[in-house]
């Protein structure tokens, strides 16, 4: 066997996972979808409204949970189509939470903008990284991994936060675990719950 295949093997499965694992680098300054069809618009015919996006000046609108998310993604966004990023805005009222989520497609970078907030993911391990991020501090959250955040201050809270993918994908615990329509059986061997709990959390976190 030729000494230098392993070695380019290596190299070969390395660009082929890394350019797998994120959004396909553009051919192009930018693409504005057209409307109603896949293609780009013309370049020629781009305006500086097809790059700004005006709908995070204010809070979203409040969960049961205490939290206001928007997220600011291709399918909102058009500008962010194939630029491989986007953006969220998550304000929370005092003792709101984020609920255990993960993003399938991105790595997310969180910025507290206003409040302190308890924030942290776990990793295939089930180790735990968490504590109480504040004002002017960053948190990142890797790729398909879990992760959470809660409102600890005494005031409401801002996060900013920023993906490397243009749709990076939302999936809530509770939602895709209650809310998906999974066989009862195997929530009650999983959880040890009966039917009458099964029914209650179904009930909670069906899709609206």
């Amino acid at each position: 066997m030729c000494p230098k295949l392993p070695l380019l093997l290596v190299f070969f499965l390395y660009y082929a996972i890394t350019s797998l694992g994120s959004d396909p680098d553009p051919v192009q300054d930018f693409c504005i979808p057209s409307t109603g069809i896949a293609a780009c618009k013309n370049s020629s015919a781009a305006m500086v409204e097809d790059f700004v996006f005006s709908g995070i000046k204010f809070p979203g609108k409040f969960s049961e949970t205490g939290l206001a998310a928007t997220s600011v993604n291709v399918n909102i966004f058009p500008g962010l189509n194939t630029l491989g990023m986007s953006f969220v805005r998550a304000d929370f009222e005092v003792g709101g939470i984020n609920m255990p989520h993960f993003h399938p497609r991105a790595t997310e970078i969180a910025f507290v903008l206003e409040g302190k907030i308890y924030s942290g993911f776990v990793d295939t391990e089930n180790r735990i990284f968490a504590k109480v991020i504040e004002k002017g501090e960053v948190m990142v959250f890797p790729k398909g991994l879990l992760h959470f955040q809660m409102n600890v201050g005494d005031m409401p809270a801002t996060i900013l936060g920023s993906f490397d993918s243009q749709n990076p994908g939302l999936v809530r615990i509770p939602n895709a675990v209650f809310g998906s329509g999974i066989e009862e059986k195997l929530l009650e061997k999983a959880f040890g719950l009966n039917s009458k709990e099964i029914a209650k959390l179904r009930k909670r976190f069906a899709p609206h």
